[in-house]
């Protein structure tokens, strides 16, 4: 059984990543599962620091942008929206190069506020990255929600 609020299929939740941080970074959406969501980020100057490795601060960004577009297809649009509370995220290896894959789980959907855990794994499955976000489920509808925005052409 899905968690997603809409039968979203991950092109629908693609456009979400047309715009913002997420498209900057070239973090893609790979796939949606019935309580999941996994996107790819790639290791290169975008996202390293300068001393070759892949930004701590970039994992974090991966991981809550898959949270945060997780915890807005857990809802519906039209009454609430959601908001980012708090992120944390230990860093366990290094990465210098390819790409890292985010995979993003609830620990905790309620009418308040969802919990999710953050996996960022190596192209050899090793985990790089753990990270729990919390975002708040806020009444009223967001005044620029993420698939009217990305319709908008810059």
């Amino acid at each position: 059984m899905s968690i997603w609020f809409m039968p979203y299929t991950l092109e629908n939740v693609r456009e979400f990543t047309d715009i913002f941080l997420v498209k900057h970074l070239g973090i893609e959406l790979v796939e949606l599962g019935d309580d999941y969501l996994s996107g790819i980020m790639p290791v290169d100057d975008r996202t390293r620091m300068p001393l070759g490795l892949l930004h701590g601060g970039a994992s974090c960004v991966l991981a809550e942008s898959l949270a945060s577009i997780a915890s807005f297809l857990c809802i519906n649009p039209e009454e609430s929206h959601t908001a980012g509370l708090e992120i944390n995220a230990n860093h366990v290896r290094g990465v210098k190069h390819g790409n890292v894959t985010g995979t993003c789980r609830p620990l905790h959907i309620g009418r308040s506020h969802h919990v999710w855990d953050i996996r960022i794994k190596d192209e050899n499955e090793r985990l790089v990255c753990t990270s729990r976000m919390t975002a708040a489920v806020l009444a009223g509808k967001a005044s620029r929600s993420p698939a009217k925005t990305s319709k908008v052409s810059a």
